[in-house]
């Protein structure tokens, strides 16, 4: 077993527990990647490689300081190994993120305010991959919370190679060729509806060929994007705008259809209903153009069971 360690400072402020813990949608565990006990673990994919790795944190929010040991037991650890990992574990922990400019729009905003304050030093954390955040979005399209988790654990279970580490065995999400052996009739077969199953392994068979680029999206402006995602069978315009803020790292991507989003809204801005896709829209565009921050700390805040306090729900009094 080959080991290493390194360290990475994140931009400060930058809260490990809240940025991990939102990685894992609070619930301890989300598709490769896990977090419990202050530890965040993920089997990462690298050049055809598997290497394990746990991170802590040594610092504290306004002083970050991450402890990265990565473990692999197929290759050695060289320098340029190593390097790349600790890119993309930063990368996965929205390490480099700089806040300060979207804290500074949100000090004299009523409404966003409180959520910027009370979730101080969260980062928007990233999936490994275009890939993978375009497969997971499709899988988790218009099913409840608790089918889409157990869907993923079975499709990461099933197909994701693994890597068994101090007698414990992780998992890597699948990689496309496993998506395209495995079939229609393989995801079927682990309770995939049959259009998701056709939209996944479609996706999967033009990434193993290079027909589909899903990575080169890093290099094309968010208009771009969309309308490159939007041309893809089973893509939406939800699907697209959340892969600019978890797949891509823009600052200003907004999910104006997504349903959450109009209910949250609907509370913070006025304590009233579910705003219509159109006002959502409006709205979103006194926070832009950080508007991907702002829709990450509106989850956090209902995730992780503070929206209540931080929103307009929690100031108005009797």
């Amino acid at each position: 077993m080959d080991r290493s360690i390194v360290t990475i400072t994140p931009t400060p402020p930058y809260d490990f527990g809240l940025t991990a813990n939102y990685a894992t949608y609070f619930r301890g565990q989300y598709g490769a990647e896990s977090f419990g006990q202050d530890v965040f673990r993920r089997l990462l994919d690298c050049r055809g490689q598997l290497y394990l790795v746990t991170v802590r944190s040594l610092g504290t929010v306004d002083v970050p300081l991450l402890e990265v040991e990565i473990k692999t037991s197929g290759a050695r650890l060289d320098g340029d190994v190593v390097s790349e990992v600790e890119r993309q574990v930063a990368w996965i922990l929205g390490a480099d993120q700089d806040l300060v400019p979207f804290y500074r729009m949100a000090t004299n905003d009523s409404e966003l305010g409180p959520l910027a304050h009370g979730l101080r030093g969260l980062h928007v954390p990233h999936t490994a991959s275009v890939y993978e955040a375009l497969v997971l979005a499709i899988l988790g399209q218009q099913i409840s919370s608790h089918v889409a988790r157990m869907v993923r654990t079975s499709l990461i279970q099933t197909y994701g190679p693994s890597a068994e580490v101090s007698g414990v065995k992780y998992y890597a999400f699948p990689r496309p060729e496993a998506i395209v052996r495995a079939g229609v009739e393989g995801l079927r077969g682990i309770k995939f509806s049959a259009r998701k199953a056709e939209y996944i392994v479609d996706i999967a068979a033009r990434v193993a060929t290079g027909e589909l680029d899903l990575e080169g999206l890093q290099h094309q402006f968010d208009e771009e994007v969309v309308r490159t995602l939007l041309s893809i069978r089973g893509v939406g315009l939800w699907t697209a705008h959340w892969l600019l803020i978890r797949a891509l790292g823009r600052t200003d991507g907004f999910p104006h259809g997504d349903l959450a989003v109009q209910r949250l809204l609907g509370v913070m801005v006025d304590g009233g209903p579910p705003l219509s896709p159109k006002e959502a829209l409006w709205y979103s565009r006194l926070w832009s153009p950080y508007r991907s921050y702002m829709t990450t700390y509106l989850f956090a805040a209902a995730r992780s069971g503070r929206f209540a306090r931080l929103s307009r729900v929690g100031q108005v009094g009797p």
